[in-house]
């Protein structure tokens, strides 16, 4: 997986498969001490011991629809070859917290990607999941809820041209003005 989004986008179909109904994506820019953290955490099954101890591993998944699983374990091997790291916690019948850490300025760090369509695509996908992105740098913090934003759309429908290139436009700016990298 080349950028953030994309480690996002499938760690969120993850969550939703275990059936979590909140989803939180946080991404945290520390430019002075030179951290990049993206903490995605949900309310899904969680895992059991075992599964939590493989599931970093290439190649290990606990789903039966297909033999291989490479997300973990991809973002895994990014975070540490930007000189950070993956933690992963896990408690059945409560959630799910993956915390991957970069250094900001390494050069082979992802880029964010378009989160925007992530978020927008999921939104769209998963109509019962509250989604919750939140994304800080040391000049501000831009925050977006799926519950907020139905409530506001006040029963529009989210496939809506409009309305999907407003919520796009909403969070590229917000990132733009928060001067996310």
């Amino acid at each position: 997986m080349k950028t953030i989004s994309e480690h996002i986008l499938d760690i969120v179909q993850n969550s939703v498969r275990a059936k979590a109904t909140l989803i939180e994506i946080i991404v945290d820019e520390d430019k002075k001490n030179d951290i990049y953290t993206l903490i995605i955490r949900d309310n899904g099954c969680g895992m059991d011991e075992q599964t939590l101890q493989q599931a970093t591993e290439p190649f290990f998944t606990s789903r039966n629809t297909r033999k291989v699983g490479m997300g973990l374990s991809l973002l895994k091997q990014n975070a540490e070859q930007c000189g950070g790291k993956l933690e992963l916690k896990s408690k059945e019948g409560v959630g799910t917290e993956i915390k991957a850490v970069f250094q900001l300025s390494n050069i082979d760090r992802p880029p964010l990607g378009d989160v925007w369509n992530s978020y927008y695509l999921t939104l769209l996908s998963y109509r019962k999941v509250e989604l919750k992105y939140t994304h800080k740098t040391a000049k501000s913090i831009f925050e977006i809820s799926s519950d907020d934003i139905i409530k506001m759309l006040d029963g529009m429908p989210l496939t809506n041209k409009e309305i999907k290139n407003g919520i796009i436009e909403l969070i590229k700016n917000n990132l733009t003005d928060i001067k996310a990298s």
